[in-house]
């Protein structure tokens, strides 16, 4: 027999509600209820959990405690349900890709975890970045596809009538379902994560305040704290802009029609994959590059990308800055270094910025960097206790950075010791061609003062490429002259993303350039371009027949 004190029972009928819930449970064979002493005595088979009873009736909205640890958390205190009273208290705020990690990963180290998220459960990624955008590139390569392909000489060829509006509830419903089943499922099903609407701020080290949805305030004290709040995009100070209905990345994916001329400031990974599919969906584009394109690449990554971009027809400008912006009512007018633009859509893409200023973290010592939280090796802020991954951080913005910190952060809030490894950490940009790097460039080898040794791959030279009748883009390398160590890969090419994996892990296994071509590559796909690369270290490629060794 189990006991449980339970509170937030209002009448009887309280108490039948309470008494189904519990005799649903594997394990229980009966269950007296009684509100009007806040009891439960719950009759279960041998090894059943308490915690899957007190999570049975906190479910219902009620409270449940066993009835020899103390009595219920009165309202406004700290709340964490399914677990013992002296397991560590994390409090984690936010509900994407970091905090998610986070509160995972303590409630299998055995902590009570109070989940604090301010708007939709599953942050940027789910809901309004990676997945939906990910979702119209694809859909807008398929349009794209059936437009022009290197096949059109055998193969007819027909501009696709978009749909805008079933587009965009193809791609809601496979972020719902993915919201539904990766967070706020895994949230329901989890009895030690108890989870608060609402906005949380720092009282102290130890406390926090939370404005909640529904109204009113609770205080949330805790052992450890962790912060995955994210990021959003950010607005340049450009005079003008700020009256206009511009769009962000967030409302350009939400957009329920394909505008016939858009103008998109920035140029860097957001921005050009947006560009990318809005034309091949329909809208004439001109990208404005404050000064290259993926300014922060290597040079040749830029030019490839732009390459490519022309070819299909979009339009860039580089060293281009908008000094004023207007909006009449129907199409905006940009005034720039370059001339004036009109367009019907200005999409602004130049960034994002971290979602830390209504925690009241420097009150508490937290330090940050333009509003990104300063961590250390092991996530931890300059607080001790205060741990945070992600966006919100000074570490790169990649939901599986943001993850991995985040997993990390709460091995080490529960008596571990983690820490995050970057230095081989891949990054990829899913425009057409994509664009995916890990490791040092050639310029920083350089600055760090390395001697090393590059080469680079023209496409022609993949026999992949040429059956795809697809050659644009390159594959480059970059070693350590005097042991051959790989130092670093850059990649643009079809299925770049998925071929920058297998140089991940020869970085991590410290391998030559000289190893990778000994390998063996599958032959007829682009994964094989990295072993033709590291031949040219040694070898001319033309001169070896197709899947020589």
């Amino acid at each position: 027999m189990i006991e449980l004190n339970v509170s937030g029972m209002t009448c009887d009928s309280c108490a039948a509600h309470v008494r189904e819930a519990l005799e649903k449970l594997p394990g229980v064979h009966s269950a007296e209820v009684s509100y009007p002493q806040g009891t439960a005595s719950v009759a279960v088979d041998p090894g059943t959990p308490a915690s899957a009873l007190t999570f049975a009736v906190t479910r219902l909205g009620y409270q449940a405690r066993l009835a020899n640890s103390g009595s219920p958390s009165p309202t406004g205190a700290s709340v964490s349900k399914g677990r013992d009273e002296d397991a560590p208290h994390i409090a984690v705020i936010g509900s994407g890709g970091a905090a998610m990690a986070a509160a995972l990963k303590a409630d299998e180290r055995g902590a009570r975890i109070t989940l604090i998220e301010r708007g939709i459960i599953g942050g940027t990624c789910v809901n309004t970045g990676c997945v939906p955008s990910k979702i119209m590139i694809r859909a807008a390569h398929i349009a794209h596809l059936r437009t022009a392909s290197p096949f059109d000489a055998g193969l007819s060829a027909q501009a696709p009538v978009v749909d805008r509006p079933a587009l965009l509830a193809q791609q809601q419903a496979r972020v719902e379902e993915l919201r539904d089943a990766k967070y706020q499922g895994i949230l329901n099903d989890n009895p030690a994560i108890t989870v608060v609407q609402g906005e949380a701020r720092f009282v102290d080290e130890r406390t926090l305040t939370v404005a909640l949805s529904e109204g009113g305030e609770q205080t949330v004290r805790f052992d450890r704290a962790f912060i995955g709040t994210g990021a959003r995009p950010a607005v340049p100070p450009v005079p003008g802009l700020a009256d206009t209905p511009y769009l962000t990345s967030t409302s350009a994916l939400a957009l329920d029609h394909i505008p016939e001329r858009m103008v998109v400031i920035g140029a860097s990974v957001v921005a050009l994959e947006l560009a990318q599919a809005f034309a091949r969906l329909g809208s004439r584009v001109t990208v404005l590059a404050r000064s290259r394109v993926l300014s922060q690449e290597d040079p040749a990554v830029g030019e490839a990308v732009e390459a490519a971009f022309r070819r299909e027809g979009i339009e860039v400008l580089k060293q281009t800055q908008a000094s004023e912006v207007s909006h009449d009512g129907q199409l905006f007018t940009l005034n720039t270094n370059a001339g004036t633009l009109q367009a019907e859509q200005l999409l602004v893409a130049s960034g994002r910025a971290p979602n830390t200023e209504a925690l009241n973290l420097a009150s508490i010592g937290v330090e940050t960097a333009r509003g990104a939280i300063l961590v250390d090796e092991h996530l931890q802020t300059t607080v001790p206790g205060l741990y945070a991954a992600g966006d919100c951080t000074d570490q790169p913005e990649f939901v599986y950075v943001a993850a991995a910190g985040g997993s990390r952060a709460a091995v080490n809030m529960t008596e571990g010791d983690a820490t995050l490894d970057l230095s081989a950490m891949p990054a990829v940009i899913f425009t057409d061609p994509q664009v995916a790097t890990v490791g040092l460039t050639e310029a920083e080898a350089l600055e760090q003062g390395v001697s090393v040794e590059t080469r680079i791959l023209n496409l022609e030279n993949v026999p992949r490429a040429l059956v795809n009748f697809d050659t644009l883009g390159f594959i480059k390398m970059v070693a350590e002259r005097e042991s051959g160590r790989l130092l670093g890969v850059q990649a643009v090419t079809a299925k770049a993303g998925e071929l920058i994996q297998a140089a991940v892990m020869a970085l991590r296994a410290h391998m030559t350039v000289q190893a990778i071509g000994d390998e063996l590559f599958p032959y007829l796909t682009m994964v094989e371009g990295l072993k033709l690369c590291a031949q040219t270290f040694t070898k001319d490629v033309k001169q070896l027949s197709c899947c020589a060794g």
